[in-house]
């Protein structure tokens, strides 16, 4: 967002404010009330247990000052990333509301908490990717339709998982799956995963943006 507030772009007007607007998240048939609705991706502080210790404490002084109330707020209007609760409520953003185009109504509503943070690390991270791409690759070209290409994803993401358990090389961080079970038994549980529905592209609607921005306020 910060890229997209520089004055002389395309996308600003002569008076500063933007052409664009903060977009609610879309949500698709399968959502419901009280789950999440959007994702970002926020960051934390990892000192590691082999930090000899007058660097550890060097490191955990220097993350109270990049996280202190004034160096913070400062961080925040020239990212735009805001850490603080104290940084969006800050008169400074009250003044600068107009030019960032939601952002302020936004996470000074209750709509931030529909996001969700950063959450559990994926275990083994690199390993699994390769995964990923590598069915998305066979759906995007055709190769297996969408379901087949999603089961063997399953089915290798498993498979790696159950070798990473074996090995216990992560520990308490590991993975730990459940055992197999029946797909009737899975789409019986409370929550995710939901059985197909019939109509899985409902009529789209479009909310209003000021009426958007009102319920943010």
């Amino acid at each position: 967002t910060a890229d997209m507030v520089k004055p002389g772009l395309p996308v600003m007007n002569d008076d500063g404010t933007p052409k664009w607007r903060m977009a609610p998240s879309p949500r698709g048939a399968y959502w419901e009330d009280g789950q999440k609705l959007g994702y970002q991706d926020t960051g934390a502080w990892t000192l590691m247990k082999s930090t000899p210790e007058d660097r550890a404490k060097a490191a955990w002084l220097y993350a109270q000052f990049v996280t202190s109330k004034t160096v913070s707020l400062k961080k925040s209007h020239v990212g735009l990333t805001i850490i603080r609760d104290s940084d969006i409520r800050h008169e400074s953003f009250t003044e600068r509301a107009a030019e960032l185009g939601g952002l302020v109504e936004f996470y000074r509503s209750p709509a931030r908490v529909q996001w969700t943070p950063t959450g559990t690390n994926v275990p083994d991270y690199p390993r699994l990717a390769q995964l990923w791409w590598q069915n998305i690759g066979d759906a995007s070209s055709g190769a297996k339709t969408p379901q087949e290409a999603m089961t063997a994803l399953a089915v290798a993401q498993e498979r790696l998982m159950q070798r990473l358990q074996r090995a216990n090389v992560l520990g308490e961080c590991g993975p730990l799956l459940n055992e197999p079970q029946s797909r009737d038994y899975w789409l019986s549980q409370p929550g995710a995963p939901k059985a197909k529905l019939d109509n899985e592209k409902p009529a789209p609607v479009t909310i209003d943006y000021d009426e958007l921005v009102k319920s943010w306020q």
